[in-house]
């Protein structure tokens, strides 16, 4: 099991049972839908149907927010560098003649030679002059608008409300619909996760935030603090601030969530040549590995997947690079390198547990946590073992799997506070599931007696065959 996590988007091209059994076999750990495109009732079904087929899979929802998005037309406008397209916050268009935009306000916002950018910057405009709701534009270069493609205005600040009524919507469908994570658009602040977390109104969905915009990459620290996980979405990334910056912020995130031991998606064109081609381009092979060796804890597909002539061949050429990638990240990792000292008790057990497993032959690392901070904290350490997170909320476990080299176990069992029975029976479980086999030598985390700023205090290492001998398992 790689421990890098292959997030695929599920489209028209992949939303049947066999496509998705497909996609799971080739190595996708967490399903996407994309809240901008089709309707409640296509989402519902497609929800219905990843629970039906791999219901052990994570679904994340990524919701519209605050994005400016052209709408859904009737006609997807071609055009040549030089030709006049007109952009309108009128709905009273279909892309015949002119495109409506989502955002009202954007024609009281613009200037003539203001600079529009769209479809994550692969097309781009220049305000010619502005007439009303109409927004004339001088195309700078060839190509087509299609319907919900993304409108980028880097000088346009947004005066809509942190979370908008399609953000409830939203949140509601995906609470009603049981989706393990929600992604936000455009996130600058700690205050708009937790205007998220209101809505949500629970443990679950778990909120992704999405760094795309120098609000995001200036607040960083907050945010990271404040949310579940993180998504880097370099398409949005690189035209809110600049293209050849978007590598150094990439690196930036990553190694700010890393430290806060908060998991990352890497996300926007990472195969993007294989929408339309069997092999990936050098560059792409690059970009993932470079994702993998940054401490990305999982990679996007898009296009590839939701829409793509090879959606299978894309997640598995993805597998492959991770998995090499992984190969030379654990040959070069300093096994003399001493931990920082630390006082706190989890920290400290972060350590130890990273001594054992690189000094002992630990074949697995089994972590008994309801909300997942223990395995949280050991994945950032990239150990080469996996991690088997236990806990006994399933929407919880369910979401584990986003962590780096994780694997989420739901056991319908009590966490007493007043004993550790609970972490010998979880054991029992997972080998009765064939989670764990008596050839295993297995370390567990768990919290003891648990009291405030523990969260993380007990450490065991056991040889499966030993407990089954000793603990009569098979009698």
């Amino acid at each position: 099991m790689n421990r890098t996590g292959i997030v695929a988007t599920i489209g028209p091209v992949s939303n049947t049972a066999e496509s998705i059994n497909a996609l799971r076999d080739a190595g996708m750990s967490m399903a996407r839908l994309n809240g901008s495109h089709a309707d409640l009732d296509w989402h519902t079904a497609t929800i219905k149907l990843l629970r039906d087929t791999v219901p052990e899979v994570p679904i994340l929802l990524d919701i519209p927010g605050r994005k400016i998005r052209t709408i859904q037309l009737a006609h997807e406008p071609s055009f040549e560098r030089g030709d006049i397209i007109i952009l309108t916050t009128s709905k009273d268009h279909d892309g015949h003649d002119k495109v409506p935009v989502n955002y009202d306000s954007l024609h009281k916002q613009l200037s003539d030679g203001d600079i529009i950018l769209a479809d994550d910057g692969t097309l781009r405009f220049t305000v010619d002059h502005v007439d009303g709701q109409d927004i004339h534009c001088r195309a700078e270069t060839a190509g087509q608008l299609k319907s919900r493609k993304g409108i980028n205005v880097p000088q346009v600040k947004l005066d809509t409300p942190l979370v908008t009524d399609r953000d409830r919507q939203m949140i509601k469908f995906a609470k009603d619909h049981g989706v393990d994570f929600v992604g936000i658009s455009f996130v600058e602040s700690a205050e708009h996760v937790d205007a998220i977390r209101k809505l949500c109104d629970g443990s679950t969905p778990r909120i992704v935030s999405k760094i795309e915009n120098q609000g995001g990459l200036e607040n960083m620290g907050a945010v990271i603090g404040a949310t579940d996980a993180i998504m880097i979405d370099r398409g949005d990334l690189s035209v809110e601030t600049d293209l050849q910056s978007v590598s150094i912020n990439q690196k930036r995130i990553l190694a700010e969530a890393r430290a806060s031991g908060k998991p990352v998606i890497v996300a926007t064109e990472v195969l993007h040549s294989m929408i339309e081609n069997p092999f990936p381009t050098k560059a792409e092979v690059s970009d993932i590995t470079n994702a993998v060796l940054d401490g990305g804890s999982a990679t996007m597909l898009s296009g590839e997947t939701a829409m793509g002539k090879f959606p299978i061949e894309a997640v598995q050429v993805m597998q492959q690079v991770i998995a090499t990638a992984e190969d030379y990240l654990q040959s070069t990792l300093d096994d003399s390198k001493t931990e920082k000292s630390t006082t706190k008790v989890p920290e400290a057990m972060e350590a130890a547990i990273a001594m054992i497993c690189r000094q002992l032959p630990i074949t697995k690392i089994v972590a008994i946590t309801i909300s997942g901070f223990a395995a949280r904290m050991i994945a950032s350490h990239q150990p080469r073992q996996p991690i088997i997170a236990v806990s006994n909320d399933s929407a919880a476990a369910r979401s584990f799997n986003l962590l780096p080299g994780t694997t989420g176990e739901f056991v319908n069992i009590t966490f007493p506070k007043d004993s550790t029975d609970h972490v010998m029976e979880c054991l029992r479980i997972l080998r009765e599931r064939g989670r764990v086999t008596d050839d295993d030598l297995v370390l567990i985390t768990a919290v003891g007696y648990p009291k405030s700023g523990t969260r993380m205090n007990m450490i065991q290492t056991h040889h499966v065959g030993d407990l089954v001998d000793t603990l009569k398992w098979d009698v």
